[in-house]
């Protein structure tokens, strides 16, 4: 007999799913996900320019990768906050389809996450040294919209991928020219996150006030600042 799960259940395999993510081990998240998510994770190729196979950095200066890798290291950050943020979401969601679809949309951030962490590999950087404290933090904020609606939860996640599409195309001008792998890692990201608000779109999300879309940005600003040192 199947186990139904409960609140108390998921949102205690979110802190599991949340840890071990960061840690790099093997996720409850995944686990749990349908047997068409987890091939997708399989399937999704790692998006290096064809030229760059073999010489991810090479012809790279030095002052090149090291700005690459902190803005990689600032999207990784970013895919830390997006796992936290739809598993506290699916634990408190009401409607199964819209658990159901934030789990589909994890299962996309996860492989976005794993794109970033061997992307800064290959540029010699390193993860962010507060990555607990972001995560902790979206997990929570995340549990937070679940409660708050629905509507509002679909709201939240149609804002925040809104303003992750205008921060993937800020790093598209920044980055180095010559970097296209981590180019192509960050438009094929950009066109995932967009479709991921289209869907919350299409499934009804309430517009936010004004005030809160203006608190997510100014939170945004000073975490990607923060991430890109430290």
């Amino acid at each position: 007999m199947t186990r139904q799960f409960t609140s108390s259940d998921q949102i205690i395999d979110a802190f599991d799913s949340l840890l071990r993510n960061l840690s790099g081990v093997s996720s409850t998240l995944t686990d749990n996900l349908t047997d068409n998510m987890a091939s997708s994770l399989a399937d999704v190729d790692y998006p290096s320019s064809p030229s760059e196979e073999g010489l991810p950095t090479e012809h790279l200066t030095a002052t090149e990768a090291k700005h690459s890798a902190a803005l990689m290291r600032v999207n990784h950050v970013g895919e830390v906050c997006a796992q936290a943020l739809y598993a506290g979401q699916a634990a408190t969601a009401s409607d199964p389809s819209v658990a159901e679809s934030m789990r589909d949309a994890a299962a996309e951030e996860l492989q976005h996450l794993r794109w970033c962490e061997r992307r800064i590999d290959e540029l010699g950087g390193r993860k962010s040294l507060l990555n607990p404290v972001w995560a902790g933090g979206s997990l929570i904020m995340g549990m937070v919209a679940g409660i708050a609606g629905d509507k509002k939860s679909l709201g939240f996640i149609e804002e925040t991928e809104a303003q992750v599409c205008a921060h993937l195309d800020r790093h598209l001008t920044e980055l180095p020219e010559r970097d296209t792998t981590s180019r192509e890692i960050v438009r094929k990201m950009r066109a995932d996150e967009a479709g991921h608000q289209a869907l919350a779109q299409a499934m009804g999300a309430e517009p936010l006030p004004q005030a809160v879309k203006l608190i997510m940005k100014l939170q945004a600003k000073i975490m990607t600042t923060i991430a890109y040192r430290i």
